[in-house]
């Protein structure tokens, strides 16, 4: 799965307080099995969606340390953090909203670098951005944000920053050389519009080569 090239960064701390533990003569007996059940989902996601994140991952004993959570309003296990803030409680984690929330964290301590095209199939805005950077030969490296979720959620968390929280994000959203461009018409504006003869090269459909003919011999 393509992904857009980043700094390095800082782990994101994912903390998970199972109920289990002692506190003075109070000890948990009975085996928690939405917390077994959420360690297995958050491990996972560690290898799938969010492999090339670096993640310090810790699970505590929710009754040992139970002033920890309780602080951010987490009293009821199994008890999920990102950097300190609560993505769930009570009951198996969201999965959709823990990755969500990783690749945010993780978004806020890690630049883009290189070139990177945030877009959609049916896009022709996208299309279009595409096609000026193939007919000037640079390089980039593409993200699908409807097959690519965690795209969707890197490109969202990047953008909000910039462009406002109320203001409504589209496709494309371009980053050059690391730093953000916009859409298309931006683009356009930095590198130059694609001249007549590349644009020809670009558009055009490839051709099928013209099969050999072979020569009829001629009747006796």
């Amino acid at each position: 799965m393509a992904r857009a090239e980043q700094t390095t960064s800082e782990p994101v701390r994912v903390t998970l307080y199972r109920w289990a533990g002692q506190w003075g003569p109070f000890k948990v007996k009975i085996p928690c099995g939405e917390c077994t059940l959420t360690g297995d989902i958050l491990r996972d996601t560690f290898e799938t969606e969010l492999a090339g994140i670096p993640i310090k991952f810790e699970v505590l004993d929710w009754l040992s340390n139970w002033w920890k959570p309780i602080l951010k309003g987490g009293w009821h296990a199994p008890i999920v953090m990102v950097d300190g803030e609560i993505v769930g409680q009570g009951s198996a984690i969201n999965r959709g909203l823990f990755v969500e929330a990783v690749i945010r964290a993780h978004v806020k301590q890690s630049d883009v670098t290189g070139n990177v095209v945030f877009g959609k199939a049916s896009c022709p805005h996208c299309v279009r951005a595409k096609e000026v950077l193939d007919a000037k030969g640079i390089a980039y490296t593409y993200l699908d944000v409807v097959k690519n979720p965690r795209a969707l959620y890197e490109m969202v968390s990047r953008v909000k920053p910039i462009i406002g929280e109320k203001t409504p994000v589209t496709v494309p959203q371009i980053w050059m050389d690391g730093a953000y461009v916009g859409g298309a018409d931006a683009l356009v504006e930095r590198v130059g519009p694609i001249d007549e003869a590349a644009a020809v090269v670009c558009m055009r459909p490839a051709t099928k080569p013209t099969p050999a003919r072979t020569a009829t011999p001629a009747a006796a």
